[in-house]
């Protein structure tokens, strides 16, 4: 069974379980943990910050970045791109713990464009929520693992210094983009105030996530990781992972890449699959299956008989994602299950 439902399916490094294993352990609460600790320090010199904080999730991390970022803006407004994780796949934390509103903004291919932002920044008025962040998400899940250019992040980061607001980096996938553009991760998270980057996925850690950045900002954000029960204790075991993740795992992405975009082509040449190859920049393939006669539904659950899971993304839209697991080998087997089963349909 090939399963190319996410890359959260990825199983740690048989390194990172021995590094668990044998991993110096303290209490995280008081900052006494010093596996953990050197997981923070890592992780803050990777993405160019003064300091970081590890958490047992993205979308707690997401969270508690929100929340420090707008702590004396109860009510205010987030903007975001329409089809953002922060968005549609956080269970409207933001709203309901951070009593925020979502600005949805249509970005292309996940990124967001300036003068649209600039349009949806609220001028001082007592009807009308404050404007109190922006996110930013890349790689961008929902429009195929697309990375948003550098020059859009920075032109972001402009407007936002213009109105004086923060910019926080939903970058669960970064080092993916990082990959893709042959750049240090710090190249893209410096157009960010801070940025929240799995572990747990293309990094293979089976737990965890990291925040960073300026000092200050995670001094607040350890409290709201506190509010939210994101404060564990001897953390160690599992920031031990982390570490291998941050120093073993990252320069393999390309590969990841690189089997998606193969896929793709493949996927490219069957009949009734809508795909252009060229927008395909990292490990996520999102096809279109609205001419084969099926639903992305009926197409998954088909596609399961013959060896191959998938999910799914709207009604017609199917998504593939590569990871460690998934070598080049399996690619040509994978394309012939597909094959054989839009035969037998």
């Amino acid at each position: 069974m090939f399963d190319l439902r996410s890359d959260t399916i990825t199983q740690p490094t048989d390194s990172m379980r021995a590094a668990m294993a044998k991993a110096e352990v303290g209490d995280d609460v008081f900052s006494e943990d010093p596996t953990v600790n050197r997981l923070q320090e890592l992780a803050a010199e990777k993405a160019g910050k003064e300091a970081a904080l590890f958490v047992p999730s993205g979308t707690m991390g997401n969270l508690v970045a929100i929340l420090s970022h707008t702590h004396s803006a109860r009510c205010g407004e987030v903007i975001c791109e329409e089809s953002s994780h922060v968005r549609l796949n956080e269970a409207g934390g933001m709203a309901a713990l951070g009593g925020l509103m979502c600005c949805p903004v249509k970005g292309l291919r996940g990124a967001l464009d300036p003068e649209d932002v600039r349009a949806a920044i609220r001028v001082p008025d007592i009807h009308h929520p404050s404007t109190a962040l922006i996110c930013v998400e890349n790689t961008h899940n929902f429009a195929g693992g697309a990375v948003v250019p550098l020059e859009n992040m920075a032109a972001i980061r402009a407007l936002a210094n213009e109105h004086h607001l923060p910019v926080h980096l939903d970058g669960a996938r970064v080092f993916n983009a990082a990959a893709a553009l042959n750049k240090p991760v710090a190249e893209i998270t410096k157009h960010a105030d801070s940025v929240n980057f799995c572990l747990s996925k293309g990094l293979c850690a089976p737990v965890g996530s990291v925040l960073a950045g300026s000092r200050g900002f995670i001094e607040r954000a350890r409290h709201y990781r506190k509010l939210l029960g994101g404060g564990m204790r001897q953390a160690g075991v599992l920031a031990a992972a982390g570490i291998i993740a941050l120093t073993e795992m990252t320069e393999r992405l390309f590969e990841d890449n690189e089997n998606a975009h193969a896929l793709a082509v493949g996927l490219a040449g069957m009949k009734g699959i809508g795909i252009d190859p060229r927008f395909v920049q990292t490990n996520i393939v999102i096809f279109d299956v609205s001419k084969t006669g099926m639903s992305a539904d009926e197409f998954a659950g088909k596609l399961k008989g013959f060896g191959v899971l998938a999910s799914v993304t709207g009604p017609f839209s199917v998504r593939f994602v590569t990871q460690r697991h998934i070598s080049f080998g399996d690619l040509p087997l994978i394309l012939k299950a597909v094959r054989e089963m839009l035969a037998s349909a």
